[in-house]
């Protein structure tokens, strides 16, 4: 979102702003369209660039709104703001695209991210390198955890109108996710590692097309994102997430074929970057304006280079996986491709692996393949990367020779040395070559990508721990592998051990060790159905929910058990609304468990549902999860 940086924005309130905009846009598409024909872009350079994204967490590893406390400590101008306080980005410096920029890239982004980290932890916090931190949760999402800046404000109004509604979230996995959300919040779940090339823009459409085609093999082996609010999801759910979460299209025209916001694109581009461009504007409503806008025409006459800022910001709203960018360099101007595929993490050498894979690919294709447009249909390409964001290393992915390959042997294969041969026709030293392309070979030889990592290690951990110290174990272990520099591959699995989150910080809130897999009964269905459903799972409570799963009432085994004693003649036709507590003592998620625990002891109660704000069950804390806590942190406490 830092293309919107640059402008004093605001949200369209009226017809006369939104023409201002569209003549300024158009405008622009004219000043482009010269720029093109008269050969004026900067060919004779090409440069590579990057952002990094990171989360900042707090001593449970949990989400922290420390944003601006970090920037403020840090005074760097490469570090910007986010959509969200608990997100940071620094954007690196441009680096000729040869010789060493691999290794100045990755020394650069290592002092950047430490810089932060330092700054983090002297505000009680740290940093994280992640496609989606583990240990989010819904009501994070809320607007007062947006950064404070007129234009996200702006973005989130726009975007909410055009909608209509509430944003739908619907993703399935392992386990299945769907809820509503009223903001464009779920975005800040996602933080990523753009990578940015720039291409001659007479090779644009030839660059831009292998961009397409390689999308999905470097996505699979660089997959880090399988976990959103604790459902195990696509290897990489950020792709899923970004598309459903600013998701402007209406459920009331499912004939249209409408397009989403967040796309990779629907044909291969042909002559000019200007098809992109065209295609954005005419495809997607303006969400943004600014307060005045630059005549490029006028620029061009004078002999500047237009800002071209009315097209930029258009396209500051479209969100394509491979996005053309338009710059100015040295007061020229110039085109990239900017991947916005890749997820933040595991480390930054992994990172940078990433990169240089990606570097090889859109060079060294262009020598092997050529233009994929006349050889490989683009559908094919699109249902690639689908395959690649839910399944990583186990997709199949079909490829321009008309076969189809499990990843990892296209990758180790036919990909590697592709990738070799284009980083060594830019020149770039063979000693980078060697150790970043070495990483994503073992990576993909032990097939142990950064969403696996965590899969297998939430697996190992979920023997003895619950959800929470799951979670937040395997954020507190990525924290230590990122900053001791070792890849991915040579990661090992996490352990609840290895969480170094204090009890205090751990358990403060009942969120984090209430069971949310609940059994449950509606108040018109037969005690007899409790009475077995209880008896079946070993239960001694089971909460009472009407259809919208509001809480209506509760069911204890002392109850039943009067019941089963004292049974009234028709017993096997008794509903449950006639045995139930009808006004159980209910909590809410963000109650301190000291205040649960004081509440259970005063009320001499053995059971606490636990609701939201519209008094619909999330959760249940029993004594008996009090109890297993409690005999593990005396466990500890003896050890130490």
């Amino acid at each position: 979102m830092s293309e919107m940086g640059d402008f004093n924005v605001n949200s369209y309130r009226d017809e006369d702003q939104l023409r201002l905009f569209t003549k300024a846009l158009l405008r622009d598409m004219q000043a482009l369209d010269h720029m093109i024909k008269h050969d004026m872009f900067e060919n004779d350079r090409q440069r590579i660039g990057a952002e990094q994204e990171m989360f900042l967490v707090d001593r449970a590893m949990r989400p922290a709104n420390l944003g601006s406390r970090v920037l403020e400590a840090v005074q760097d101008p490469h570090f910007t703001p986010e959509l969200a306080q608990f997100n940071l980005e620094c954007n690196l410096d441009p680096l000729d695209f040869k010789g060493d920029c691999l290794a100045r890239l990755e020394k650069q982004n290592n002092e950047l991210v430490e810089k932060a980290r330092i700054a983090a932890r002297q505000a009680g916090g740290d940093v994280v390198l992640t496609g989606i931190l583990p240990t989010l949760e819904m009501e994070d999402m809320s607007l007062d955890n947006m950064t404070p800046n007129p234009r996200y404000y702006a973005l989130n109004d726009a975007l909410a109108r055009l909608r209509g509604g509430d944003f739908s979230l619907r993703i399935k996995g392992i386990d299945d996710l769907q809820l509503t959300h009223d903001t464009i919040m779920l975005e800040a779940c996602n933080t990523s590692y753009q990578v940015h090339l720039q291409i001659p823009a007479d090779e644009f459409p030839l660059h831009y097309n292998i961009s397409q085609l390689i999308a999905a093999p470097v996505l699979s082996c660089a997959v880090n994102s399988p976990l959103l609010f604790a459902k195990r999801l696509w290897r990489e759910t950020r792709l899923a997430l970004f598309q459903q979460s600013v998701d402007t299209r209406s459920s009331q025209v499912h004939l249209r074929e409408l397009m989403p916001r967040v796309m990779f694109g629907i044909s291969w581009v042909k002559d000019s970057v200007i098809e992109l461009y065209r295609e954005d504007i005419a495809r997607f409503r303006s969400l943004l304006g600014a307060e005045s806008y630059e005549d490029p025409l006028q620029a061009l006459e004078e002999g500047r280079t237009p800002g071209l800022d009315a097209l930029r910001l258009h396209t500051g709203t479209v969100y394509r996986w491979n996005r053309a960018c338009y710059g100015i360099s040295d007061g020229k101007p110039h085109l990239r491709i900017e991947n916005r595929l890749l997820p933040s993490g595991p480390s930054v050498l992994d990172e940078v692996a990433n990169t240089a894979f990606w570097l090889g690919l859109m060079r060294g294709m262009a020598d092997e393949y050529g233009d994929p447009r006349g050889r490989f249909e683009f559908d094919d390409a699109k249902n690639n990367l689908l395959a690649a964001a839910r399944l990583g290393l186990d997709a199949q992915l079909r490829w321009v020779d008309g076969k189809t390959y499990p990843t990892h042997d296209l990758i180790l294969a036919i990909l590697l040395p592709i990738a070799r041969r284009g980083l060594e026709s830019n020149n770039v030293n063979e000693a980078d070559i060697d150790r970043l392309l070495g990483v994503i070979r073992e990576r993909v030889a032990q097939e142990k990508t950064g969403a696996r990592w965590m899969l297998s290690s939430a697996v190992e951990m979920r023997r003895n721990a619950n959800v929470s110290e799951t979670l937040s174990a395997l954020v507190n272990c990525s924290i230590r592998n990122q900053e001791s520099g070792a890849p991915l591959h040579e990661w090992p699995l996490a352990e609840v051990c290895d969480a170094s989150v204090s009890w205090r910080d751990q358990y403060e809130r009942i969120t984090s060790l209430m069971n949310t897999d609940l059994f449950t009964v509606r108040q018109t269905e037969l005690v007899d159905l409790a009475a077995n459903m209880m008896d079946w799972w070993h239960l001694r409570h089971i909460p009472v929910e009407d259809d919208d799963h509001n809480l209506v009432g509760l069911l204890t085994h002392r109850v039943l058990m009067r019941f089963a004693f004292n049974p009234p003649d028709n017993a096997d036709e008794v509903p449950v609304s006639e045995v139930m507590d009808a006004d159980p003592i209910c909590v809410s998620p963000d109650t301190r468990t000291l205040d649960a625990i004081a509440l259970m002891r005063r009320k001499k109660i053995s059971c606490l549902p636990v609701v939201d704000s519209n008094h619909r069950l999330v959760g249940l804390v029993t004594e008996d999860i009090l109890m297993g806590i409690a005999a593990r942190l005396l466990e500890q406490k003896l050890k130490d």
